[in-house]
């Protein structure tokens, strides 16, 4: 924050002394006072319709250098300078003169009738006016500039962190979509409740001092995602090198026969008769809210809510249905996955409707996979949610 608040210091020290040279020398330029006060026009109470009669007002200047010497004063009838305001009505030109007097940009040089006019000499040179007077912008022309400077300062500060922040947000977003869907699963959920409460309460004009906190707290969300990307790296690397291990101890066997204790030769590469189920066939232990949060959708389909496995069941019950699953497929996914399984599968292929031409084959193929241990429902929903996370991290 300090090296911003230096940075727009020495921009404003450096309008400074650009003001008051500008003040010294030949005069001012109309219009780059005009340009100035168009920056600043929320500071001195200015709104649009109002800059546009001014602009109106300084064309009639008879020079581009506002002084003295080339005249202060003004004096076109409300009729010219209705024209030049680009045919605005009289009693709206009314009105914003009268803002430009308040805010101390112009003053009223009266004639004693109140009409505006000017005295000539005999070489038609302007020898007393009345009507508008711009002394009062010359006056106040390094105000003008210093608040015009002050708040390009602010913009360029403000959009330097704006875009620190774009930045930071497209690391952490990158982030969600390296890591694996089942390391760490809680931290990410964690991180990525924090993360989304920090981007959806940015204001859509928010200052500096915001913006900064906002960047520091995304740079401590980007720390701790760098940290899980790295747990997530390790863990790879470890599962890979014990599968490299268990490889090798078993090419590292001489044969595949050995002797039991009763003498008898065992083929460890035959098919045992008894062989235990995969452990993926057994029924998955799998949190309602995870289902839920992973496939919002089904929500719909409940009249009172989903706060139970058994809200859950009737709703995908009457969703089998319109998804054109037949009963026999949704016994038999059920016989494999257990109620809350084929139920949690069945929210995900309504969440997936738009992307799956017929939910019961698809049911069938991933009850298969599920008798052989290549599925796995929590995983399924992991995949999901991450999805979830990184397609509204990007938003």
């Amino acid at each position: 924050m300090q090296v911003l608040e230096t940075v727009a210091s020495a921009i404003r020290g450096r309008m400074r002394n650009r003001a008051q040279n500008s003040e010294k020398g030949r005069g001012l330029n109309r219009w780059t006072i005009y340009k100035q006060l168009c920056i600043a026009k929320s500071g001195f109470g200015l709104n649009d319709r109002c800059l546009a009669v001014l602009s109106s007002l300084l064309s009639f200047l008879p020079e581009d250098e506002i002084n003295e010497k080339n005249g202060l004063v003004v004096f076109p009838s409300n009729r010219q300078l209705s024209l030049r305001a680009h045919g605005m009505p009289e009693s709206t030109l009314r009105r914003h003169l009268a803002s430009l007097v308040e805010a101390g940009i112009i003053e009223r040089k009266d004639s004693p009738t109140r009409k505006r006019y000017a005295h000539k000499d005999n070489e038609g040179a302007v020898e007393i006016a009345y009507g508008f007077s711009f002394a009062p912008m010359v006056s106040r022309s390094i105000e003008i500039a210093q608040a015009a400077e002050c708040i390009v300062a602010d913009q360029k500060v403000m959009k330097r962190l704006r875009d620190q922040v774009s930045v930071i947000r497209r690391e952490i977003a990158s982030g969600f979509a390296e890591i694996t869907p089942d390391a760490h699963s809680g931290d990410l959920e964690d991180l990525f409740i924090r993360f989304r409460e920090i981007v959806d309460a940015i204001p859509r004009r928010a200052t500096v001092q915001e913006l900064q906190a906002i960047k520091t707290k995304l740079e401590a969300i980007c720390s701790e995602m760098d940290n899980l990307l790295k747990n997530n790296d390790i863990a790879e690397e470890m599962s890979a090198s014990d599968a490299q291990i268990e490889r090798h101890h078993n090419e590292s066997l001489p044969e595949s026969l050995f002797e039991s204790k009763s003498g008898q030769k065992i083929d460890l590469k035959a098919n045992s008769p008894e062989k235990q189920e995969p452990v993926s066939n057994l029924p998955e232990s799998i949190p309602l809210d995870m289902v839920l949060r992973a496939c919002p959708d089904i929500r719909e389909y409940a009249s009172d809510g989903i706060k139970s496995w058994r809200d859950l069941v009737d709703a995908c019950t009457l969703v089998s249905r319109f998804l054109g699953i037949t009963q026999s497929a949704y016994d038999d996914a059920r016989q494999t996955l257990g109620m809350e399984g084929v139920s949690a599968v069945i929210a995900w292929l309504l969440h997936r409707a738009g992307d799956i031409q017929s939910a019961g084959g698809y049911l069938r193929s991933l009850t298969q996979k599920a008798r052989g241990g290549g599925f796995s429902i929590s995983q399924l929903l992991m995949s999901t949610l991450k999805e979830n996370w990184t397609a509204m991290a990007a938003n």
